[in-house]
């Protein structure tokens, strides 16, 4: 049985080079990678190379609630496709398209079986969306 597929996507008003570096790069990570402002990701970690692995945290600043984020590389295409594997078997795909001077990102993801497919799909827009606004205002 193959899994839902999910589909997020943005145009950010910056360079592939920039928007892969503040993706990738953990000092970035940590501003970014949340979907509310009552939460934040207080610490990453990316070993950005095939079999290398994505950690981050992400957690309600209040303390009630939080959990680890936890990927294995499949494939590094620099400033182009990242794609990687999470501990439960779901696969995510990112790509990276240059549209002179802005970059298109996709994110296709396997949904997970606990929650709706729009709860996911808002959820990865909103992290998304986050991005976009930190990338373009730094």
């Amino acid at each position: 049985m193959s899994a839902t597929k999910i589909t997020v996507e943005t145009i950010i008003s910056a360079n592939t080079k920039k928007v892969w570096d503040y993706y990738n790069k953990p000092e970035h990570i940590t501003k970014w990678n949340f979907a509310v402002d009552d939460w934040h990701c207080p610490k990453a970690d990316n070993d950005l190379r095939v079999g290398g692995k994505l950690r981050s945290r992400m957690e309600a600043k209040d303390g009630s609630f939080g959990f680890d984020f936890e990927g294995v590389y499949s494939e590094v295409k620099p400033q182009t496709k990242i794609a990687y594997g999470l501990a439960d078997g779901r696969q995510v795909a990112i790509q990276f398209a240059d549209l002179g001077g802005k970059t298109k990102m996709t994110i296709v993801f396997d949904a997970e079986n606990e929650n709706p497919v729009e709860m996911q799909k808002g959820g990865w827009q909103a992290i998304l969306d986050n991005f976009r606004k930190y990338t373009e205002a730094n």
